[in-house]
């Protein structure tokens, strides 16, 4: 019954909006892909002079793997360094903003715990305070750990604790979860799976399956039961920004192989704790951008670059005004997604062509919905930070007010997440912020039915290209790649196959690192 209720709801969507949230104003915020389809013209943006400028090392682009590449080579005592950012601010997907003056993330807003296997991450959160040894054991800080209750799920009409149905459902669906838990468990003691992938192998198991997508593994090994299937496919929406039918068997299995493995009700064991901030990841990316001031550039849409004899060149303009800059540099760390990078490069390697070839994307929305007052809530598991409504298109909201430390009930934002599928491309860039509206409000009041009667405003981020979808054949295609040269490192977690805080922090750490190497002797002629 939650199902046929759940889809006769969005069924009248469109019929919603105006009637069911009356108040309610918004826009659409937080990117500009006019900015960055201005790439598509080519000749006219090469049209105005550029003003000569010398650098040490260019970074093109100040998303978390240019921000970590930054940092590597401050570390290494090399300052003499610009980065190239297309927005308006750095972090890249882990940008922040507000509404009603609250805080709220315009992308990733968690990082989970990281292992030994991101021994790099580690040391970031330590630098940052966050984790510290204490009597010979490493700790967080509980402030920036996820306060309790973590996540929860509307489920048959009421909110039950975890995202994985199991209030009232079958023994043949139990049986179905504790079987995926055994198999999960032979793959990883098969195979190492870590997160940073580039921390561990490259199997042959991990190969095996890579070769097919989840959907067709799933159904290989028998596993046919719908709760389990929906379950699977929303943590792969999720992750990836896309679903089982379309990412590969070994992102299905690494998802839980590399953290917390699988747990059916009653076996949970420890699951993973995360890090989590009002404004998301913004809250790391924000950090780790002060201390270089204005050595971020932000506005630049890099149009060239190109490797010289002595050094590279890189060409970048200013999307609104047209001011052009051409910037002469030892070294270039190319932190574009690899279509970008792609179309940038002068002479772009051959796996930089391939990978632009080849490479899909998730697009991704992104909804903050301030709120005048707390919602009335249905039975069930108290309010959490993450809430996911089953059998809906939608991968749930978080709360922004969840971290808070007072008690008294008041306004908040609720960010909202939606992976509508590569074949929405078009509409994500061309629908205006009604049209997410009215998704929200379809996906959402089922459960809250008086969501329209408290929201104020909605602010909509929209991501063309949010993430790289690590379809079959991604992790063959990936491995050993010539990412790091004498005049150019590349850093993006599109080298990791699929996008989240670790891999693309690690890969531009690792940049950083080869970069500063390439440059050994290098004395800095001077910055612009």
């Amino acid at each position: 019954m939650d199902r046929r209720r759940w889809l006769a709801a969005a069924a009248a969507w469109p019929l919603w909006g105006c009637d069911a949230a009356p108040g309610l104003q918004g826009a659409l915020t937080g990117t500009h892909p006019e900015r960055g389809h201005r790439l598509r013209g080519g000749a006219d943006l090469r049209a105005a002079q550029p003003v000569p400028r010398r650098t040490g090392v260019v970074i093109a682009g100040a998303g978390i793997a240019g921000l970590a590449a930054a940092r590597a080579l401050r570390q290494a005592g090399i300052d003499d360094v610009v980065l190239l950012d297309l927005e308006d601010e750095a972090g890249g997907n882990s940008r922040g903003g507000a509404v009603g003056g609250l805080s709220c993330p315009l992308g990733a807003h968690y990082l989970p715990v990281p292992g030994d296997a991101a021994h790099h991450v580690q040391d970031l959160l330590e630098e940052f305070g966050l984790r510290r040894r204490i009597a010979g054991r490493w700790t967080y800080d509980e402030r920036h750990l996820c306060h309790s209750p973590q996540e929860r799920l509307f489920f048959q009409g009421q909110w039950q604790e975890g995202l994985l149905p199991a209030q009232g459902v079958a023994a043949a669906t139990l049986e179905a979860y504790r079987r995926l838990a055994r198999r999960i468990d032979a793959l990883a003691r098969d195979a190492r799976y870590t997160v940073p992938t580039s921390a561990g192998p490259v199997a042959p198991a991990h190969l095996r399956l890579d070769a097919t997508t989840f959907s067709a593994w799933l159904a290989a090994e028998g596993f046919s039961d719908a709760l389990l299937l929906w379950y699977l496919d929303y943590c792969c929406r999720d992750e990836y920004g896309a679903g089982i039918a379309t990412v590969s068997a070994w992102a299905g299995v690494h998802y839980f192989a590399s953290r917390h493995g699988f747990h059916p009700p009653g076996e949970e064991g420890d699951r993973d704790a995360v890090l989590t901030w009002p404004e998301g990841n913004a809250w790391l990316a924000r950090r780790l951008a002060a201390p270089l001031g204005d050595r971020v550039r932000p506005r630049r849409l890099v149009t060239r670059i190109a490797t010289t004899r002595g050094g590279v060149e890189v060409d970048a303009t200013d999307p609104d005004s047209g001011a052009a800059e051409r910037w002469q540099a030892a070294h270039a760390v190319v932190a574009l997604p690899a279509f970008v990078a792609a179309r940038v490069l002068a002479s772009p390697p051959a796996f930089v062509a391939e990978a632009g070839r080849q490479a899909r994307y998730a697009p991704w929305i992104v909804a903050n919905l301030h709120l005048h007052s707390p919602l009335a809530d249905r039975p069930g598991a108290a309010p959490a930070w993450d809430n996911v409504i089953h059998g809906s298109r939608g991968l749930g909201y978080v709360d922004a007010r969840h971290q808070a430390l007072d008690p008294r009930p008041g306004p908040t934002v609720l960010t909202w997440y939606l992976a509508p599928g590569e074949e929405a491309r078009r509409q994500v860039l061309e629908a205006p912020w009604t049209h997410w509206r009215d998704r929200l409000l379809a996906d959402l009041l089922p459960a809250h039915p008086d969501l329209g009667a408290r929201a104020t405003r909605l602010e909509v981020t929209r991501y063309g290209h949010a993430m790289r979808i690590p379809v079959p054949g991604t992790r063959e295609r990936l491995r050993g790649l010539p990412l790091h040269g004498t005049r150019l490192s590349f850093a993006h977690a599109d080298w990791a196959g699929y996008s989240v805080f670790e891999e693309a922090f690690t890969q531009g750490h690792l940049a950083g690192v080869a970069a500063a190497r390439a440059l050994a002797g290098y004395r800095p002629s001077g910055s612009a």
